[in-house]
C-alpha cells in the first residue's frame, strides 16, 4: 500500500459515510436512539470523531517525532483518557463493551451540529498530516492499517447499522 492508492481509498469510503448520513435527514433523527443497540447517530458520530481524533493526534506525533505507546496499565489508561479526552483505542486494555458509554456520556450534552463539526475537523486533520507523513513514516508505523481501523472500518460498520435501521423505521412508518 501507498499514500497515492490509500488517501482516495479513504476519501472514497468517506464519501459512502457522507451519503448514508446525508439520507438520515434531520437532526432530530439523528438524537433517537435505536441505530445501532441503544446508540443514536449522534452517539456514533461522537465515537467516530473521537477514534478519528486518537489517530489525527497520533499521525500528528509521528510527524513532530513523538513517541506513543500504547497504554499497559488501568492507571496509565485513565490517565491517557483524562489527558486526551479520549479512550486510548489502542490499547489491550480498553474493554470494547464500555466504549461507547465513555464517549456517549462525554458527548451527552454536545448538540449535533457541534460533533458534525469536530468530527469533520478530525478527518480533515488526518488527510493533512498524512500528505505531511512520508511514505517510510506510514510503513514504519504501521499507518494504513491503523488509520483504516478508526476511520473506514468504523465507518463501514455505522453504514450498515444506518442502513437497517433505516429500513426499520421505514417498515414502521408504511
Amino acid at each position: 500500500m501507498n499514500k497515492t492508492t490509500f488517501i482516495p481509498r479513504l476519501q472514497r469510503e468517506r464519501d459512502k459515510f457522507e451519503l448514508i448520513l446525508n439520507q438520515v435527514g434531520f437532526s432530530r433523527q439523528m438524537t433517537i436512539k435505536g441505530v445501532s443497540g441503544n446508540l443514536s447517530i449522534k452517539d456514533i458520530l461522537a465515537d467516530i470523531l473521537t477514534r478519528e481524533q486518537f489517530i489525527a493526534d497520533r499521525l500528528n506525533e509521528i510527524l513532530h517525532s513523538e513517541d506513543y505507546s500504547p497504554c499497559t496499565s488501568h492507571s496509565a489508561l485513565e490517565n491517557f483518557q483524562k489527558n486526551f479526552g479520549y479512550p486510548d483505542y489502542e490499547s489491550p486494555l480498553l474493554e470494547k463493551e464500555s466504549r461507547n458509554h465513555i464517549v456517549t456520556y462525554k458527548h451527552k450534552n454536545i448538540g449535533v451540529d457541534d460533533i458534525v463539526e469536530q468530527e469533520l475537523a478530525a478527518y480533515e486533520n488526518i488527510i493533512s498530516t498524512l500528505e505531511k507523513l512520508t511514505q517510510n513514516q506510514c510503513l514504519d508505523h504501521d499507518l494504513f492499517h491503523r488509520i483504516a481501523e478508526h476511520t473506514y472500518k468504523p465507518y463501514r460498520r455505522i453504514i450498515h447499522d444506518i442502513r437497517l435501521w433505516l429500513k426499520s423505521i421505514a417498515t414502521e412508518s408504511n
